[in-house]
């Protein structure tokens, strides 16, 4: 399965980067069908802690999930994003 990361206005760190590749390829033990995934990385303009800001978005055949969470750390709310698209998987199954 191909993960494309995109970081918009910044650098994600080459552990952020892992950390979210490790996430996506867990997805594939729910369906062995995924085709790809791409993950988008903002810094909201929020003033509190939680403005970080991960869009995942998953394709099957015949299928796109997609999932968006903000956080205070890309790391949690990259754990929410896999966590409601391995909820959107299981709805999937026959």
């Amino acid at each position: 399965m191909q993960i494309n990361i995109q970081s918009i206005h910044f650098d994600a760190d080459k552990k952020l980067l892992q950390f979210i590749r490790q996430k996506i390829e867990k997805l594939k033990t729910f369906n062995q069908d995924l085709q790809n995934a791409e993950v988008f990385l903002r810094i909201g303009a929020a003033a509190d802690a939680a403005n970080k800001l991960v869009e995942l978005k998953v394709h099957l055949p015949g299928h796109i999930l997609f999932a968006s969470d903000q956080s205070k750390s890309f790391e949690e709310a990259t754990d929410h994003c896999a966590e409601s698209v391995r909820r959107q998987l299981e709805k999937l199954k026959p």
